[in-house]
């Protein structure tokens, strides 16, 4: 899985922030790594040099294999907070996903194969 993060120019960032933010997402993706083929991040500050309570934006961006790409945004006070949020988010809706392409429960997967 590739990570690669986007940030407008009034966003401060620093190397080992960035290391740890593809690390964090690496892990808290890791049982979907198979279907996602690259995941943009996203980073964006509402109101630039001024402050403001929910200002932070993380949009999280999955291209999935042999699927159309799916994107969650989540705002916050800090990037950490916004960036969590938007993880979480995406986990839940890739968990959707997953146990939708799953057969219900009590029919044999294999049995629509072998008729």
């Amino acid at each position: 899985m590739q990570i690669q993060v986007n940030t407008v120019k009034n966003v401060d960032t620093t190397p080992e922030w960035l290391a740890s933010l593809e690390e964090q997402l690496t892990s808290s993706l890791a049982r979907f790594r198979d279907g996602i083929t690259r995941l943009e991040v996203h980073l964006r500050d509402a109101n630039g040099d001024k402050s403001g309570a929910v200002d932070k934006e993380c949009m999280l961006e999955a291209r999935l294999a042999g699927r159309d790409p799916v994107a969650v945004i989540h705002k916050a006070d800090r990037f950490e907070r916004a960036v969590s949020g938007a993880r979480d988010k995406l986990v839940r809706l890739l968990s959707r996903q997953v146990a939708r392409q799953r057969p219900p429960k009590g029919q044999d997967p294999f049995e629509a194969v072998l008729t």
